[in-house]
């Protein structure tokens, strides 16, 4: 058996669990949910099983993306590379921040460390636009020229 039948009979086990709890959530009903906290298990199974859902589909991709990369080095040299340019960004984005220590409008406090956290991430958030925008503009205008 190959591994694309035992991919399909695994996703559709999976949908069909899916649609059992989904069709006891509808016969329950909203009321009898929000009222009698018993009824509630089938909304923790059902999220559980989103969960199992989410955790396959997203070690699978990480998984063969990096299958992906080692059987190919071209490729694994362009990831390391904007891997490098991403993280450069972030460095300048952290050294350009300052931090300072503030009050919350809840009475807690924001610490200089996690102040110059947000406004880094803020920052480089700026610094890819602005990155992404210059070179769509590049691009857009060198390609213009070339016709």
């Amino acid at each position: 058996m190959n591994i694309q039948k035992i991919i399909k009979i695994v996703a559709l086990v999976i949908g069909l669990i899916a649609v059992f709890f989904l069709v006891r959530i509808m016969m329950l009903g909203d009321d009898a949910i929000e009222n009698d906290v018993a009824n509630q298990g089938v909304l923790t199974n059902f999220a559980n099983l989103a969960y199992v859902v989410l955790a396959i589909a997203a070690i699978s991709a990480v998984v063969f993306s990096l299958i992906n990369l080692v059987s190919h080095p071209d490729k694994l040299k362009k990831a390391l590379v904007s891997l490098g340019v991403f993280a450069l960004v972030l460095a300048i984005a952290w050294f350009a921040s300052s931090g300072v220590e503030r009050v919350l409008d809840d009475g807690k406090i924001l610490t200089a460390g996690q102040s110059q956290l947000v406004e880094a991430g803020i920052k480089a958030f700026y610094i890819l636009i602005l990155l992404a925008a210059g070179l769509m503009l590049f691009f857009g205008v060198k390609k213009m020229l070339s016709k």
